[in-house]
């Protein structure tokens, strides 16, 4: 009881101590804290501080509680995050606040056996108030950034729905005469197997085909899945590399498939043999910028959970800050690329189960196509 009697009569020499110099105390901290001229709440910066100091009053004579404190932070935090000036100018500002009071307390003349319990619910005030003012700022700011994104993916959304409707047009307008003329052309190398030319116009038409499927799949915000079946990838890339062969010759490519004849797997045969074809059309461009030797390496892995296909070439490197934006629509490295083809890739690979990624340095891009080995 003595003990108890002692502490409460301390807990008054330090109340009228605080009050006696708050005005002492305050001015050392106004005269140091961190203020942004452009911050319109920098008035109230000085205002909280007061607001803090009473609140450290109150913890000794009994009077605080933890909805007052909460409701300060919140306050502040708000503030803050209006004012968009760095947290860490307030998380400073708090902590030389409880660095002056500490530090002065000392001049009570309370024993010390008392001051130091004082300090310590001092430091738990300001510990709780931090807590409390920076959980809200944390909260508000990812409030902002889900909406800012929830904007951006519905604008995102309108633009393809207008895209929609544009590819609707343009694919009803160029197929169905694209169609006629392929099956035409294939009549005729049937009929005159020697004619010239004939091989290079059913390459060309089919990339055309190519890039009206990119559109029409690039306006769609879901990629039905088409009917999977059990796919030979030696046989199909190598159905791609006699579809680009023209383009692997004018280029001087040098292409290395490495493959088991057994590796395959379940999957859009029609869709991955797109996904293929656009990984191999843009290697011969990106090594078409480069030096003897050109080299394309496609090589497959089987993991313990996932088969990897990895398409490479030795062409130059992919600025490390693009890698994670190659994927996106409309985004492109190319001076006429349209930046739609890695983005059907994915989305392709995706409707299928699996997943796509890019690793570029100076030797070698890689894309590696991911699926589940089931």
């Amino acid at each position: 009881m003595e003990l108890l009697s002692e502490q409460k009569k301390y807990k008054k020499v330090l109340i009228q101590y605080l009050e006696e110099n708050q005005s002492l105390f305050l001015n050392e901290w106004n005269e140091t804290i961190k203020v942004n001229e452009i911050d319109p709440y920098k008035e109230k910066i000085k205002e909280n501080g007061y607001g803090m100091y009473s609140l450290v009053i109150n913890i000794f004579n009994g009077s605080l509680s933890n909805g007052v404190l909460t409701k300060l932070a919140y306050q502040v935090a708000n503030e803050r995050l209006k004012a968009n000036i760095n947290i860490g100018d307030f998380l400073y500002n708090i902590n030389l606040g409880r660095n002056i009071i500490v530090r002065n307390v000392f001049g009570a003349n309370i024993p010390i056996k008392y001051i130091q319990k004082f300090i310590d619910e001092i430091n738990t005030h300001f510990d709780t108030f931090s807590y409390h003012a920076v959980t809200r700022y944390t909260n508000l700011t990812n409030e902002v950034i889900e909406e800012k994104q929830s904007f951006i993916s519905e604008n995102h959304k309108d633009k393809l729905a207008v895209l929609g409707q544009i590819s609707s047009s343009f694919v009803h307008e160029f197929r169905n005469p694209l169609t006629a003329i392929m099956g035409f052309n294939k009549l005729l190398i049937r009929e005159n197997p020697n004619l010239k030319y004939l091989d290079i116009i059913d390459y060309e038409l089919n990339q055309l085909n190519f890039r009206i499927t990119q559109f029409l799949h690039t306006s769609k915000s879901d990629f039905n899945e088409e009917q999977r079946e059990e796919i030979s990838v030696l046989e199909l890339l190598e159905e791609i590399q006699q579809l680009t062969y023209a383009s692997i010759v004018d280029a001087s490519v040098n292409v290395e498939i490495d493959i088991y004849p057994n590796f395959v797997i379940t999957a859009s045969k029609d869709g991955l043999k797109q996904v293929f074809l656009n990984l191999f059309i843009n290697s011969i461009d990106a090594l078409k910028g480069k030096d003897q030797p050109r080299t394309l390496k496609i090589h497959t892995m089987t993991e313990p959970n996932e088969r990897v296909i990895r398409i490479s070439n030795n062409g130059p490197a992919i600025a490390s800050e693009m890698i994670e934006s190659i994927f996106e629509p409309f985004f492109t490295t190319k001076e006429l690329g349209t930046g739609i083809g890695l983005y059907v890739c994915k989305k392709i690979i995706e409707s299928n189960d699996g997943y796509m990624n890019c690793v570029s340095n100076d030797n070698l891009t890689t894309f590696s196509i991911h699926f589940p080995n089931s």
